[in-house]
């Protein structure tokens, strides 16, 4: 962690690092650096001039890779405004709009990728093709496993050459991969099952016919999520192209998420690069946690900033919308990605996962803990770790979230009941459990940033393995209770549940 700063899977060698891509920001100042207001004055610049000075300064020095991925979500949203002014459903049919969006997806990846969009296209039209062709018993599962070898293999040609200075295409085929064995679920869904024998969000997606060539090319390689998502459904997609849906204004929910942008990248260049991780064993267990939280929490906005500008895309399209909400106000919360306040005051590892990356634990769900005959849990997070990538911290933290996960669980059920006499207990719990789930998280997720094995081992072990032991022990010691559930809890909405638009069949 001394050389460089991990950027969500990627190290940066360079001297002082902040900013923002698919997988992190990156801003670069070993070109001088901004300079102050002094050294501003020096060239001539007045104080009123030095910030935009800076402003461009900061743009012009970013790495490649960076400028690229922000021209191109910069690029993506004032098309997104475009398209929904100028192809409105109400003129335009699904075919234009669905041909529009894939021709300005592909002309994105050229910009971006360039002759990488080959691959893309490719495994685009093999999937398809595998979709008409092979039984539909069986084609969810061949699409899987072979989205997931397509995009192992161009992990494994990143980690040979993490240097390489270009958009990491890795990124995008993270979200393709998605989008592709998603389908490929749901039609199995559809074509197979009848609606007796699917759960109800099962029988909500399912896809009952393969789809045509351009809506389907559209969905997986639209310009709306192409670079960062984010992950949504064939057939929400389907309702929007088609405008089948009486949607509201979005410009007051973008102007917000844009707003929440600048103050969430105000955030990450003040405090991205203020902490380290540190395995110095003359360092009290108290301190290396401290470490531990402060790292991975000035890590977590170049996230919220990623995600938080890919659904204000989708939405100055018109796309996300979720109907009213109680107090009368317009959602556009149905391809959001994470809930900051919820995460940032979690209570237990269930509610932080839940809300982190909502998406892709929505396909996690349904492409794995849902259907694996195996341990789903366990088969979960090694897909998970498996589509992040193939550096040995991410195999570190799911594999370490396994028995974390079940003994926070056993926690919830055994301990939870002693506290919800009144007021004063409950809160008492929910400050404990707060303190625990952070600590416990920045645990987890420590190896993540680290990336390697090494290091993450030499880390644990001066921690003494203390949150992989203590899980055991209160799996061993806390009795196992059956979980009943009820009819409240049973219908309450999840945040997978929030992600599916639920009113897309009213009139």
């Amino acid at each position: 962690m001394c050389a460089g700063v991990v950027v969500q899977g990627r190290v940066s060698l360079v001297g002082s690092v902040s900013a923002v891509s698919g997988r992190g920001w990156i801003v670069s100042t070993d070109h001088g650096g901004l300079g102050t207001g002094e050294d501003m004055k020096g060239v001539g610049v007045s104080d009123e001039g030095a910030p935009l000075l800076a402003l461009w300064h900061l743009v012009t020095t970013l790495p490649t890779e960076q400028r690229i991925f922000l021209v191109g979500q910069f690029s993506a949203l004032i098309l997104a405004f475009l398209f929904r002014y100028y192809l409105p459903p109400s003129q335009y049919g699904p075919r234009i709009r669905h041909g529009v969006a894939s021709l300005l997806g592909i002309c994105l990846s050229v910009y971006c990728f360039g002759w990488l969009t080959l691959f893309l296209i490719g495994e685009v039209f093999l999937c398809y093709l595998m979709l008409l062709f092979i039984d539909p018993r069986k084609v969810h599962v061949y699409t899987l496993f072979l989205t997931m070898a397509y995009l192992t293999f161009f992990h494994i040609r990143r980690y040979a050459n993490p240097f390489v200075d270009e958009l990491d295409f890795t990124v995008t085929l993270m979200t393709l991969t998605q989008k592709l064995s998603r389908v490929a679920f749901e039609y199995h869904d559809g074509a197979i099952h009848n609606d007796q024998s699917l759960s109800p969000s099962q029988r909500r997606l399912a896809i009952r016919s393969p789809p045509g060539i351009l809506p389907y090319f559209s969905y997986t390689v639209g310009f709306l999520g192409l670079l960062a998502g984010p992950l949504c459904s064939f057939n929400d997609y389907q309702i929007f192209i088609h405008g089948n849906e009486k949607i509201g204004n979005p410009n007051v929910a973008v102007c917000k998420k844009l707003t929440l942008f600048c103050v969430l990248l105000a955030i990450h260049v003040l405090v991205s690069d203020q902490f380290s991780i540190s395995s110095d064993p003359e360092r009290s267990l108290f301190g290396q946690f401290s470490d531990l939280y402060l790292t991975a929490a000035s890590r977590r906005p170049k996230y919220y900033i990623a995600w938080t500008l890919a659904d204000a895309i989708n939405n100055a399209a018109g796309f996300g919308f979720n109907g009213i909400s109680e107090d009368g106000k317009e959602r556009w919360d149905m391809l959001t990605n994470l809930n900051i306040l919820r995460i940032e005051t979690s209570t237990s590892f269930k509610m932080f996962i839940d809300n982190w990356n909502i998406q892709t634990a929505v396909w996690l769900k349904e492409v794995c803990y849902d259907r694996s005959p195996y341990n789903p849990l366990l088969s979960t997070f090694v897909l998970s770790a498996a589509w992040h990538g193939v550096h040995p911290g991410y195999y570190c933290t799911f594999l370490t979230a396994v028995p974390i996960t079940l003994a926070a669980r056993r926690v919830r059920q055994t301990i939870r009941p002693l506290f919800q006499h009144n007021a004063l207990h409950r809160f008492v719990y929910d400050v404990i459990t707060w303190a625990s789930t952070q600590i416990t998280m920045c645990y987890t997720v420590a190896p993540f940033i680290i990336l390697e094995l090494g290091p993450s081992l030499q880390l644990y072990r001066s921690l003494f393995f203390c949150l992989h032991i203590l899980p055991v022990l209160l799996l061993m010691v806390l009795p196992k209770k059956k979980r009943t559930v009820s009819v409240k809890e049973s219908s309450a909405e999840t945040p997978c549940d929030r992600n599916y638009n639920h009113l897309k069949k009213e009139k």
